[in-house]
């Protein structure tokens, strides 16, 4: 490691030398061990909440029908990203990212311990709402951080960023694997005290050394006004208590509320693009913004299929997969696995295919298409195994088609953020982040909303319909890419 250099200037990025971590700034290991920390609670957590919902009181569960538990898991994917939204705006206004990330990684440990400690569906209820909002606050300001930790010009920051998002795969890899065995060998509270010891490893290390941090990640961007303080306090405690009420009267209830959450999604993401297109744009900024309405709706269209892997496909594994492996049945989350691995792998290899393509790569809509059409061939690769009863489905199969859901992330996930921020009016550029969340998290309610359909018993119409869906969508923005690259004007 290299000596100490002088400390940043207040407001802005850390220089680029002193200590390394794998040649990137020191403190990048601070994040990165909270990511992976954070991820390892997240998707330990989130297969087995579901099977906890609708396992009988015998097999330690709650008893609760497979729709009812999709649709909070559903409802919880969207307000995950839903909440990255309100843990922005109070980094920017309020706290600043470093302030608002600490927050919200102890929130998620309390979320955990809910859910270990509380009976029943409080415990649900309780854990998974500070779990979404704590979730939803850290990954608005974990990137955000890692940001700060590189001057303006230091070329070794899209290498830093790769190293944080394995610090995001690896944590999705060993989370479910370590819950599943937990909750398969000694029971679900377990499996949730695991989640929450994990995530407060991750608290630990970033409370002991949130103090190295350069002072731009605590930095206030556009401080709220002090005499403002009192309308947004007012405004958070009618927005509780309007909650407390529908949900008191029964107008939201397990079985509707990630329909309440599509629609919900629907209407910011609609009043984001008025208030956007409203504005006094240039004409390239406008065609931009309109270029990017296909894109979100195609990003919504990927996320409603791809997070049924929390959903409809933890039942599938519980009902019809063969998780026999050599005389010893693998837990139904280690299935929440594969897909990291794979990711893992090939993030590297898409990553130097682009770079070695340079211009003559896809273009951002094109890889969108692709996308879509490989999502939905994944669903109708169910097809074939539609009858052959319980565990009657290899686990090579579910592999295969859990490739073939990597291969269409890759296409779509990693350059989202990017075209956004490419599309995004100067004035505006925040904000089309927000709406490209909204895109995720009107997938991941829609996907709740679609998995309460999935049927055991009548499979064939479930994928065929889902999977031939998503193709047309696919087809349909192939045929619609050269008038949206028009729009993007000059954007790849």
């Amino acid at each position: 490691m290299s000596s100490v250099t002088t400390p940043s200037a207040p407001g802005s990025p850390a220089p680029t030398g002193g200590p390394t971590f794998l040649g990137q700034p020191r403190m990048l290991a601070n994040i990165f061990s909270v990511e992976l920390w954070e991820r390892f609670s997240f998707y330990g957590m989130q297969a087995v909440v579901v099977l906890y919902m609708y396992f009988t009181a015998a097999q330690g569960g709650l008893g609760g029908d497979k729709a009812t538990a999709v649709s909070i898991i559903g409802a919880y994917g969207g307000g995950v990203y839903l909440s990255t939204i309100l843990g922005a705006w109070v980094a920017d206004r309020l706290l600043g990212s470093e302030r608002v990330l600490f927050i919200s990684a102890l929130m998620i440990m309390l979320g955990h311990i809910s859910l270990a400690v509380l009976p029943g569906w409080a415990g649900v209820g309780v854990g998974l709402l500070l779990v979404a909002i704590g979730s939803g606050g850290l990954k608005a300001n974990a990137t955000s951080i890692v940001g700060t930790l590189y001057a303006a010009g230091d070329e070794r920051r899209d290498a830093g960023f790769s190293i944080f998002y394995m610090g995001i795969n690896i944590g999705a890899l060993f989370g479910p694997l370590l819950t599943g065995l937990v909750r398969d060998t000694v029971g679900f509270h377990w499996a949730f005290a695991l989640a929450a010891v994990g995530m407060a490893i991750g608290l630990v290390q970033y409370a002991l050394t949130r103090k190295n941090l350069p002072e731009a990640a605590h930095h206030i961007p556009n401080r709220l006004p002090r005499n403002r303080y009192g309308l947004a306090v007012g405004i958070a405690v009618a927005a509780v208590v309007v909650i407390v009420i529908v949900m008191l009267t029964g107008l939201i209830n397990p079985g509707n509320l990630a329909n309440l959450v599509v629609i919900a999604t629907i209407i910011a993401a609609i009043a984001y693009f008025a208030v956007i297109l409203s504005s006094n744009l240039t004409p390239t900024e406008r065609r931009r913004v309109f270029a990017f309405i296909p894109i979100f709706i195609a990003s919504a269209v990927f996320w409603s299929l791809y997070q049924q892997q929390f959903s409809m496909l933890t039942i599938y594994s519980d009902t019809r997969l063969d998780r026999n492996l050599f005389g010893w049945e693998m837990p139904i989350e280690w299935v929440q696995s594969i897909n990291p691995v794979f990711i893992i792998v090939l993030f590297g290899v898409f990553a130097a295919l682009w770079t070695k393509l340079g211009p003559r790569q896809p273009s951002t809509p094109l890889k969108f298409t692709l996308s879509l059409v490989i999502m939905g061939i994944a669903f109708l690769a169910f097809l074939p195994f539609v009858g052959t009863g319980a565990n009657g489905t290899p686990l090579l199969v579910i592999a295969g088609i859990l490739l073939l859901f990597t291969f269409a992330e890759l296409l779509l996930s990693p350059v989202g953020l990017s075209v956004t921020t490419k599309l995004a009016p100067e004035r505006f550029r925040t904000q089309m982040v927000a709406l490209f969340f909204l895109s995720v998290a009107l997938g991941s309610s829609m996907a709740g909303v679609l998995a309460g359909y999935y049927d055991p018993t009548n499979e064939a119409p479930y994928f065929a319909i889902i999977g031939g869906v998503c193709i047309v969508a696919g087809v349909l923005l192939g045929l619609a890419v050269k008038p949206i690259r028009r729009l993007m004007s000059g954007v790849h």
